[in-house]
């Protein structure tokens, strides 16, 4: 709660009656200013992503949702995790509302006390050690844990279920995610095909870091098939298999969110692409030959 202002009020009967009328405008044109800087600010943060050459957007529905690098990455991964433990998508929701508020699906090295992380767990408190909880895979794969052993979670509301695993000093204040994060879930799990995209000015020159990439995958997701792309002719690529299309879109946003750290230049799925020089423009329609329930990326 904020304070009383302290600021001297002055009685209106004793401000001469000539000077009230040029106060009056002088307010009117300060409360015009006020309300052109706020419009201003709110035009920057929407577009400071394409200002700054990089951003990342997810979309279920009618809804489409800005992220930064970092966040959609993060995102990413908590799927990816909930994948390789079998979990419904609504453990997903329940995570984002809890990285939402704790950190904005940002991997923080700092929070209060020894908190650290996308969920600013703190190591005094029996989550792990801190350069363990700042691996948002082992962070995300404690919190699963956790979630796992609440009983009833799936009917739970999520900023109860949040907060069953959190033991936030406010647990209502996961509450406001609600929306975002069933949306973000949606698009992030694979429910929404070709839903997730990013754009950056370039991805970083030189061959592409498939074996890094590929690592990387099956830490977050546990081992899915890979073979080499069919015919060879076709260069260096990661091809990897997936069970059903909602984990095949998984992968394939997972793939883009991270193309600029491994130098992946192109992922394609059911039908569709997404290129990086190219990366606003999301998913189009791909015209070459579709692979059979593979993800690939080159």
């Amino acid at each position: 709660m904020r304070p009383e202002s302290s600021e001297a009020r002055v009685p209106s009967d004793a401000v001469p009656r000539h000077f009230r009328r040029p106060r009056l405008g002088t307010g009117i044109a300060v409360l015009f200013l006020a309300a052109l800087a706020v419009v201003a600010y709110v035009v920057v943060r929407q577009v400071k992503p394409l200002l700054a050459g990089s951003g990342c957007q997810a979309v279920a529905g009618a809804q489409a949702m800005p992220l930064d690098p970092q966040q959609a990455g993060i995102a990413a991964t908590i799927a990816g995790v909930a994948h390789r433990r079998a979990l419904p998508t609504r453990a997903v929701a329940i995570a984002y509302a809890a990285a939402l508020q704790e950190s904005k699906l940002h991997n923080l090295s700092y929070g209060d006390r020894d908190s650290v992380g996308v969920f600013q767990q703190r190591p005094s408190e029996g989550w792990g050690p801190k350069w363990r909880l700042e691996d948002p895979v082992y962070a995300t794969t404690r919190f699963f844990e956790v979630l796992a052993t609440v009983p009833g979670y799936r009917q739970l509301p999520l900023y109860q279920a949040a907060q069953a695993v959190q033991h936030s000093a406010d647990g209502t204040a996961y509450r406001q995610y609600d929306g975002q994060a069933r949306r973000l879930a949606l698009a992030f799990t694979g429910e929404r095909g070709h839903a997730v995209w990013c754009w950056s000015p370039s991805v970083p020159p030189g061959k592409a870091r498939l074996g890094a990439a590929r690592r990387a995958l099956d830490q977050a997701f546990g081992r899915v098939g890979a073979t080499r792309p069919d015919p060879p002719a076709t260069g260096p690529a990661l091809l990897v298999r997936t069970p059903d299309p909602a984990a095949g879109w998984a992968v394939a946003s997972w793939l883009v969110t991270q193309a600029g750290q491994y130098r992946l230049h192109e992922v394609r799925y059911a039908g569709y692409e997404w290129q990086a020089s190219a990366g606003s423009k999301g998913w189009t329609r791909y015209g070459g030959t579709v692979l059979a329930s593979g993800v690939r990326a080159s």
